[in-house]
């Protein structure tokens, strides 16, 4: 299989057919139950599960998925293949479920491109027979991946004109008349983290016929030109709770921005520690 995470519809069920695959539904139970893939895995979690970007935060959340990702028969010989129903419609989602196979170290993770309703589009076969999986060990590595960082050093980078701090949440959070998709008081705190720039995720995917896909390479870098970011910028992307920020942190990676890190606590965390400063009303510029 080639070196690229977005799998087409046709070159996954080419895949299933020639070498191990485990793929993983990010969808909800009831969407899954009214059709999935063959041989989809249900994990709905990738996308609910909240974490804190602390120790015991970051160990719990390691512990919860390698058992997780074990379960649904992951051992380190199977590709991951992760989706969601479209690209925009999830809250990246499954962009969610490779980053966190990246942060645990699993060595082979993609997502869908397009997502199911690309595969259906596709006229590929679906089912509603839910997949038994055979449970493996899954290979936690003994450290991270370093595509995270936490609320300390997110902290530090405030004062860091070298990193761009990236905003890519929905425009009512980032005027703050919301605090989350949630809902408008879910956290305590409506704002943004000093000194970010904004880039709503939406616009680094595009229609197609088959649903919403990533924009092109170029396409992207001339979204990520308008606030400043470039193939040797060094990134640190937050949203809510790491799910929009995994799809952008897709995007960047895909078209070239090799320097690119998740603060997966993000607002979720942020605005729940009084002692850490925001930027609340209407953005001044």
């Amino acid at each position: 299989m080639s070196g690229q995470v977005l799998i087409e519809p046709a070159q996954l069920q080419q895949a299933m057919t020639a070498e191990p695959i485990v793929v993983i539904d990010t969808r909800d139970p009831g969407a899954y139950a009214n059709g999935h893939i063959p041989g989809a895995i249900n994990l709905r979690e990738i996308f609910t599960y909240l974490a804190t970007s602390d120790h015991e935060g970051l160990e719990a959340m390691q512990h919860k998925f390698a058992e997780a990702f074990g379960a649904a028969g992951l051992s380190g010989k199977e590709t991951a293949v992760v989706y969601e129903d479209t690209m925009n419609t999830g809250f990246g989602q499954s962009c969610r479920g490779y980053f966190l196979l990246k942060y645990l170290g699993y060595p082979k993770a993609k997502v869908l491109h397009g997502g199911y309703q690309a595969w259906v589009n596709a006229g590929l076969p679906i089912t509603t027979e839910p997949t038994l999986p055979t449970p493996a060990q899954f290979p936690l590595a003994c450290e991270p991946g370093a595509v995270m960082v936490d609320k300390d050093e997110m902290l530090a980078a405030l004062n860091d004109p070298s990193v761009i701090k990236l905003d890519v949440r929905d425009v009512d959070e980032w005027i703050a008349t919301s605090s989350s998709p949630y809902g408008p008081d879910f956290c305590p705190r409506k704002g943004r983290i000093p000194g970010a720039r904004w880039l709503e995720w939406y616009r680094l995917m595009k229609p197609a016929d088959e649903g919403s896909i990533f924009k092109a390479r170029d396409e992207v870098l001339a979204e990520c030109q308008t606030v400043g970011i470039h193939p040797h910028s060094r990134v640190y992307v937050y949203c809510f709770k790491g799910a929009r920020a995994s799809n952008t942190f897709l995007a960047l990676k895909e078209a070239g921005v090799h320097d690119v890190k998740i603060y997966f606590g993000s607002w979720n965390e942020w605005s729940r520690d009084p002692a850490l400063p925001i930027e609340e009303g209407f953005p001044a510029s």
